[in-house]
């Protein structure tokens, strides 16, 4: 019985638990060979991308988690990822200070930027998939024409390094964030500064525009999610919560969002309200990325432990009413 039971224990050391979410279970990729740093799903929710610090960005059928391309060209860790609004190309930032442009049907490369003088950390397409913005550690920011590669304008104000840069949803306007605490609204067209919203109490690591209203989201090392109000500035909510840094966040269908966090966890959030909804999953390691298909019918978690946590959209649902 004592050797049986030692063969056991063997064969689960090997094979660790899949992690549990609130409602059924979730599937894990071994995808990448260290720690992943971003994900994203493609606009129709087909497809989901990785990336991390092996350099490499990987293409998977996202209901099954079928590796479908593996992008290699980047000399160093792939910081950030993002689709075009048509889902025909897969932006990726990495700490070559590069920025490449994929076909995601053929897993091509379509264009390389040599972008900035120092790790490019975040990367945005606007709305009509004519511009790119870029986040970088060189403390700027910059908007790029995607067709040509040229450069539309910098954006020069953050007195440190910028982690993450996002466009408005008309396009006009782009935020960025870092580790100064500041998020700058910028005119997307010049390159002038609009605005400057304060409130965080330590680094910004990630930053959105809601896709419908007028709030900017943003997340950081104070451990909270902040929401504001893009024309006045004026802080609407803080979401507190998490126990540790808060790196990334997703939105999800009802008004929800995902947040990813270094105490291990990825929490569901009511944004009317920001009320925390309920905890979606739990892991063995600090959680770097979080994603959520348009449709909400799949959502994804990465980081430290190298895994991909990849579950269906009831484990974010709403829970029923008692």
């Amino acid at each position: 019985m004592k050797t049986l039971l030692r063969i056991i224990l063997g064969v689960a050391a090997l094979f660790p638990p899949t992690a549990r979410c609130e409602e059924g279970d979730a599937t894990e990729l071994r995808a990448h060979k260290s720690e992943v740093w971003c994900l994203s799903f493609s606009p129709d929710g087909r497809q989901l991308a990785s990336a991390g610090k092996d350099g490499t960005v990987q293409l998977r059928d996202a209901a099954t988690g079928k590796e479908q391309h593996t992008l290699k060209g980047h000399a160093g860790d792939v910081l950030r990822i993002a689709y075009s609004a048509d889902g025909s190309q897969l932006g990726s930032a990495g700490s070559d200070g590069t920025v490449r442009l994929w076909d995601v049907k053929t897993g091509t490369e379509v264009r390389k930027i040599k972008a900035h003088a120092n790790w490019v950390a975040g990367i945005a397409f606007s709305p009509n998939g004519l511009w790119l913005a870029t986040a970088s550690a060189d403390k700027t920011a910059a908007v790029w024409n995607v067709d040509t590669g040229a450069q539309q304008c910098i954006l020069r104000g953050h007195k440190s390094e910028v982690w993450d840069v996002a466009f408005s949803p008309d396009g006009k306007r782009v935020a960025s964030v870092g580790k100064d605490s500041d998020i700058r609204l910028w005119d997307a067209a010049s390159g002038k500064e609009e605005s400057t919203l304060k409130g965080h109490m330590g680094e910004v690591y990630t930053v959105a525009f809601r896709p419908v209203g007028n709030e900017i989201i943003s997340c950081g090392g104070d451990k909270t999610i902040r929401v504001w109000d893009m024309d006045s500035g004026k802080e609407l909510r803080k979401m507190t919560g998490h126990k540790g840094t808060v790196y990334s966040m997703a939105f999800a269908p009802e008004g929800r969002l995902l947040s990813a966090s270094a105490d291990r966890t990825v929490k569901v959030w009511d944004l009317a309200t920001g009320t925390e909804v309920r905890t979606w999953a739990e892991r063995r390691a600090e959680v770097y990325a979080v994603a959520c298909s348009p449709k909400g019918d799949r959502c994804a978690a990465g980081g430290k432990d190298i895994a991909i946590l990849l579950g269906k959209g009831r484990d974010v649902a709403v829970p029923p009413k008692k």
